[in-house]
Parts: structure tokens; C-alpha cells; sequence
């Protein structure tokens, strides 16, 4: 939906366009990191930082009728930069734990 010329509306639309590119890389990194436990976490955040910017800079296709903001792509950065800490300490805690 980033390339459509008029996406759909969302539920989370009432919430401002944060919200959801929050929810999208947030997701993104859970995925990721669901399929590739073994990946370095800064190569996961890297790599889904730089398709965010990927998607602001094609946004800006005049054809597209969309808004290059560089404030969408910093949110979904630290969005994948919070999720994947949050997993990087799920792990950890599962690790640290006791066997029962």
C-alpha cells in the first residue's frame, strides 16, 4: 500500500500516519526476526531502515500523488529499532532462565 497512488483507509488511520508505519515495520521486524533468529540484529535493523527509505524516496514520484516525509522513515526505523530490542531481551530473559 506505501506505492499506491490512494491507499485505503484504516482503522488506524484516526491515529495519524505514524501509527501506521509503526505498526507496519514494527511488524516487519517481528517477522524477521521470527524467520531469521540467527540474523545480527543491526543487520535486521539496517536493512529494514533503508526499505523504509527506499519507499519514502519512491513516494516522491510525482505520478504517485504521495509525500516524501522524512519523519515516516524515522519512525519506521525506531520502530524496528524497539522491536527488535524487545525480542533481543525475550531472548536473552529465555536464555537466562532455569530449566524446569
Amino acid at each position: 500500500m506505501a506505492l499506491l497512488p490512494k491507499p485505503p483507509e484504516m482503522p488506524s488511520d484516526r491515529f495519524g500516519d505514524k501509527i501506521n508505519h509503526i505498526l507496519a515495520f514494527a511488524t516487519l521486524a517481528l517477522l524477521a526476526a521470527l524467520a531469521y533468529p540467527r540474523a545480527r540484529r543491526w543487520l535486521v535493523v539496517e536493512r529494514l531502515s533503508f526499505l523504509g527509505a527506499m519507499i519514502e524516496v519512491a513516494q516522491s514520484i510525482p505520478a504517485l500523488h504521495r509525500d516524501c516525509d522524512i519523519r515516516d522513515w524515522v519512525a519506521d526505523t525506531l520502530a524496528v529499532m524497539v522491536m527488535t530490542g524487545v525480542i533481543a531481551l525475550i531472548a536473552r530473559r529465555r536464555q537466562t532462565s532455569p530449566s524446569r
